[in-house]
């Protein structure tokens, strides 16, 4: 086995070319500058209309409403259900803090439960142990590069009495047993924020297969309005019940995302092709392994591609260690969001909270110790760029016991 280049050795991956994101293209930018010439920017224009519409269908549902982000689209999936003071959301300890923020929002309370050693996403069963009477909702996330076990949660959910909203800020194009992510739940909520798979800069969409929760959604991020209504022209008026706000999207977004939605599917192809290329490099090399994609996942949408060094021979080397080695070998590779309630941006006090009473052992350690990711965008890459990735990070891995007297060497006492 080669040095390690943190060892003085050469860096196997330091020619890697990871493709810009996001991406631009001249024919958006002259559709950009159609609308700016326009005037027309706002308030539910033919761009919105058609985009949101477009991408409902894409992923099997029939409604579709543009929002402003996808941290407001999970607050209005939660309000059109009037969960509110008292109630509890039932939320994965590791995901981004927006999840768990969107119930807070409502005046809810987060309950968070650990996720499977497999896919990181909401663990069936220590959702359904995590049950109270006071429970409203679930929102499984699929995380990263898995799928969330839509069918176990379901059944789960439906003997309980309990609404699914999916969490698909990272699974644009996602499809479980052929069916588009976000349409299995009552709701599902998308993000289009820069760096994810579909991007706007900003931006979120929830899709629905239900008329009555698309008007509301629709009422509730428009100051009330209705669908087709124009502006300072309305016919009727929000549920009373229904608090209402200004989530509104653009005209600028929706053209921006209409034009990567057209390639998402060629995008998508090339993302699984060399994940699995990865993930066969990789197969026989002991100490790494990429994370599950999901029981009934047919086609995965990639926000990145998890790498879990939670087996010998790297188990007990502190990944900061092994992110520093594979960094010396040319190979960026970020640790994930660590569980939500020990998140440096989640001040919340934890009387507004509450973790399942069995823990979150499996997130708080593969999750937030175990496992690396390496953003979507590096999926694009061409096969040279890809056997790289996987070059670096089998070195790092057979020279388990070259770094562990590193950090001997490093810890012991002067």
């Amino acid at each position: 086995m080669e040095k390690l280049a943190l060892l003085g050795g050469e860096a196997i991956a330091s020619d890697i070319q990871i493709p810009a994101w996001p991406p631009t293209d001249e024919a958006t930018a002259q559709a950009l500058a159609e609308v700016y010439r326009s005037g027309n920017w706002s308030f539910g224009g033919p761009h919105e209309k058609q985009f949101a519409a477009d991408f409902a269908a894409a992923h099997d549902a029939q409604f579709g409403v543009l929002m402003a982000n996808g941290t407001v689209t999970l607050q209005c999936a939660l309000g059109v259900h009037g969960i509110g003071a008292g109630d509890e959301v039932i939320v994965p300890a590791l995901t981004w803090p927006a999840t768990a923020m969107a119930a807070l929002y409502v005046g809810a309370t987060p309950v968070f439960a650990d996720i499977e050693a497999t896919t990181l996403c909401l663990d069936a069963a220590a959702f359904e142990a995590a049950i109270t009477p006071r429970t409203r909702a679930v929102i499984p996330v699929h995380l990263y590069g898995g799928m969330a076990d839509l069918e176990a949660i379901q059944e789960i959910a439906d003997k309980h009495g309990i609404v699914v909203i999916e969490d698909c800020a990272h699974a644009q194009g996602g499809r479980w047993n052929g069916r588009g992510l976000g349409s299995h739940g009552a709701v599902g909520s998308f993000s289009f924020q820069q760096s994810k798979t579909l991007a706007s800069g900003e931006g979120g969409i929830c899709i629905t297969n239900d008329e009555n929760l698309a008007d509301r959604l629709y009422r509730m991020k428009h100051i009330g309005y209705g669908d087709g209504s124009k502006q300072g022209a309305y016919s009727s008026g929000p549920p009373a019940e229904l608090t209402v706000y200004n989530f509104r999207a653009t005209e600028f977004q929706a053209v921006i995302l209409q034009g990567q939605l057209a390639n998402l599917d060629a995008l998508l192809e090339k993302y699984n092709r060399n994940a699995a290329k990865l993930e066969e490099h990789l197969h026989d090399v002991a100490g790494v392994r990429t994370q599950g994609r999901g029981r009934l996942a047919t086609r995965q949408s990639y926000y990145a591609i998890g790498f879990l060094f939670d087996e010998a021979p790297l188990a007990d080397l502190p990944f900061s260690l092994i992110q520093q080695a594979l960094g010396a070998e040319g190979l960026t590779i970020n640790a994930t969001y660590g569980v939500v309630y020990k998140h440096l941006l989640f001040n919340v006090p934890p009387e507004k909270y509450r973790i399942a009473a069995a823990g979150c052992s499996i997130a708080e350690t593969i999750g937030a110790e175990r496992t690396g990711i390496l953003l979507h965008q590096i999926l694009g890459a061409d096969d040279a760029t890809i056997d790289l990735i996987a070059a670096a990070i089998a070195k790092v891995v057979g020279n388990a016991a070259a770094l562990r007297a590193h950090a001997d060497l490093q810890n012991a006492p002067e």
